[in-house]
């Protein structure tokens, strides 16, 4: 009983370790970018040893792709839950585009790091790749089951479809926010979701 306790105890300071070297490395990366940050200097900025880095991210690579898994997944949960997709398009396409919309507006760090993504892309193509594996793809597939599952609605082709609304949502955000466009493409987002929800069901109509 006795060690069970110590193991549970072991195991919650592991964990809290690794979040501290998560938000350390979350910080350097924003910091300095990709090729600039050394594992001194996440050590650093998490208050621990270098050893102990090591002990959980066998290398920078490895942090950084612990990195996005961690982002995309909380992101993902968090427009969409964790259980399917169901109900009436009209309310469910409409309540899930503003509460996606609306998260990315507001998500001063996962812009940040997105520009460190797409900056490092050219030289670390594999990190973008697994940007678009672990986020982009399960919101796609998962648009695309939803919108496929409704015949009614008329769609021809369910994933090209997901494609545009996902591609809409983020050429917003990246021209209004991540861009600093929105005083020279000024518009509201509640002028883009209605265009975009008239524009997958009008063929229902």
């Amino acid at each position: 009983m006795v060690r069970e306790r110590v193991t549970e105890i072991e195991r919650d300071s592991s964990l809290e370790k690794v979040e501290r070297i998560l938000q350390g490395a979350m910080h350097e990366f924003l910091l300095h970018g990709f090729a600039g940050t050394s594992m001194d200097r996440v050590a650093a900025s998490a208050g621990v040893s270098k050893a102990t880095v090591y002990s959980h991210f066998q290398d920078k690579q490895g942090l950084f792709k612990a990195l996005i898994e961690k982002l995309a997944q909380e992101r993902f949960h968090s427009i969409f839950g964790t259980e399917p997709l169901e109900g009436d398009p009209k309310i469910v396409l409409r309540r899930l585009v503003t509460k996606a919309l609306n998260q990315m507006l507001k998500d001063e760090e996962f812009h940040a790091f997105k520009r460190v993504v797409i900056g490092e892309s050219g030289r670390f193509p594999e990190l973008a790749q697994l940007c678009i594996i672990t986020l982009v793809k399960p919101t796609i597939d998962t648009l695309k089951s939803y919108l496929a599952s409704h015949p009614e609605l008329k769609i021809p082709d369910p994933e090209a479809t997901a494609r545009i609304l996902v591609g809409s949502l983020v050429h917003f955000v990246m021209t209004q926010e991540m861009m600093n466009g929105k005083e020279i493409l000024p518009m509201e987002s509640d002028r883009l979701i209605d265009a975009l929800i008239h524009f997958i069901l009008k063929s229902a109509a």
